[in-house]
């Protein structure tokens, strides 16, 4: 599939390598085909993007939820994933969502409403938890000191 985007001009992604949300995403439930774009220069650059097919002007900014907070462990009711199909462990890949306001100190995620991809089938569902999680958890200085560490 080939599209021509905001941020990343014409890109095209094999069709075995689109995330479908069957359902949506919260707030854009007509948006269902995504790519995961990863930064070309350094694939093992934390943020990702999750670029929508179908509109190319939205994108959102995404991370590995651990690579933020080393204790992050939702509780999920089973029914909130059956749209992804049967999850094995293994194939479980969880992402959050990033905002990055005018002020990029006050960087944060949303723990609330993890993205969550089986991998087996690229389906993906975006929920809310139940648990104490932040909408908005700061990140900026958990990101700073891993560049300084070279961890990215």
């Amino acid at each position: 599939m080939t599209t021509e985007t905001r941020l990343f001009g014409t890109i095209t992604i094999e069709d075995e390598k689109l995330i479908t949300f069957p359902e949506g995403i919260v707030g854009f439930p007509f948006l269902k085909q995504f790519a995961l774009i990863h930064d070309a220069e350094n694939e093992n650059a934390p943020i990702m993007w999750l670029q929508s097919m179908e509109e190319p002007t939205f994108a959102m900014p995404v991370i590995e939820p651990l690579l933020v907070v080393d204790n992050y462990n939702p509780t999920v009711n089973d029914e909130y994933l059956e749209p992804v199909g049967e999850l094995a462990e293994d194939q479980i890949y969880s992402l959050v969502t990033i905002t990055v306001p005018p002020q990029i100190e006050n960087m944060s995620v949303n723990l609330k409403a993890p993205i969550v991809i089986n991998m087996a089938n690229n389906k993906a569902v975006q929920i809310i938890v139940e648990d104490d999680y932040k909408v908005k958890h700061p990140i900026y200085e958990t990101l700073k000191k891993r560049r300084e560490g070279n961890v990215c």
